[in-house]
């Protein structure tokens, strides 16, 4: 396939036309030099278009980077200092860019929060979380109640900050990945007895408290890593291309 032939791919399983309030650069952000006809043999995939994520999937032989994080996010930008430095690997390389941001988190199969919830068993799964006007996450519900401290130990051991404000046991649950330390109202507004985010800032610590909620903040890195996992391996079994994951965690 071309660049153009899976750039039509992506954004029309991803629905990407549905998600006008997302400031970022959805689609291709840099393109190859012959993208209707140069074929595309290797897809990298990666959580953040930074440098190190660029050199590495240039170094795997990578045709095409697809990442969560991308470029362009709305606003015009100097090509200087390390956005110049970006690009001009990625223009060294012949290598292409795909960023999808929103409709990753938000979509129902290979988005970041489906993903995580198909991870911890969740069901009767409800989309819960509004930014913008665009529904980000879900609310479910753990096959049975567990013990808070167990379910942190199988699910988030290496989780950033943890506030242990609720129920000694939880079942109902929400998430939403990535910097959606605000939501923490919404899960309390649904009745959860546990919020999963990537980050969580001072404010949120006395709102939990107040509300008697637990919530983990199991790193913004961390829970984005599992929509651009749950493509590759789409676009591994579905369309035949080779792929590679570029791990380069920030450890925030």
């Amino acid at each position: 396939m071309t660049l153009n032939q899976l750039n039509e791919y992506f954004c029309n399983y991803l629905k990407i036309a549905d998600f006008k309030n997302d400031i970022s650069m959805n689609g291709i952000q840099v393109q190859n030099s012959a993208p209707d006809s140069k074929e595309i043999r290797t897809v990298a995939f990666a959580v953040d278009a930074c440098l190190e994520t660029i050199e590495k999937a240039a170094a795997s032989g990578a045709d095409l980077l697809f990442v969560h994080h991308g470029l362009f996010w709305g606003s015009p930008i100097a090509v200087s200092g390390s956005h110049y430095k970006r690009i001009k690997a990625l223009l060294d390389s012949d290598m292409a860019l795909f960023a999808c941001h929103i409709p990753l988190d938000a979509h129902p199969v290979s988005g970041n929060n489906a993903g995580l919830a198909k991870r911890m068993n969740l069901s009767d799964l409800k989309a819960f979380g509004s930014w913008r006007g665009m529904i980000l996450g879900f609310v479910g519900n753990l096959p049975e109640p567990v013990k808070f401290t167990e379910f942190l130990a199988d699910f988030f051991p290496n989780a950033n900050v943890v506030l242990p404000f609720g129920k000694e046991s939880v079942q109902r649950v929400a998430v939403i990945s990535g910097g959606a330390a605000e939501e923490l109202e919404d899960a309390i507004a649904e009745g959860a007895d546990l919020y999963i985010t990537g980050e969580l800032g001072h404010q949120q610590y006395h709102v939990a408290k107040e509300a008697g909620i637990n919530a983990i903040a199991g790193g913004h890195y961390n829970t984005e890593t599992v929509g651009v996992s749950l493509m590759m391996e789409k676009v591994r079994t579905e369309l035949g291309i080779n792929t590679v994951f570029v791990d380069v965690p920030t450890r925030l």
